[in-house]
């Protein structure tokens, strides 16, 4: 369910330039840098890229995009 909040106005201007480009709307921004906020406090011991490989691999397997891994394939 959507919920307003009132955010301050120069969170906004940020965000606001960096969704335009990377291409997300203002609220996919701000709940961008909210997911990653969020895993960030939930794990204080991983880098900021490690975080953002694990929620980019939480989106492609999210869309189907992955394939089973099967041990031994290839050798």
């Amino acid at each position: 369910m959507a919920q307003a909040v009132r955010i301050d106005d120069e969170l906004v201007k940020a965000a606001r330039v960096v969704a335009k480009a990377e291409h997300r709307s203002l609220a996919g921004q701000v709940e961008h840098w909210a997911s990653i906020g969020r895993a960030a406090e939930e794990n204080p011991d991983l880098p900021f890229s490690m975080i953002r490989e694990i929620l980019l691999a939480k989106a492609e397997a999210n869309a189907g995009l992955v394939e089973e891994y099967v041990f031994g394939k290839g050798e």
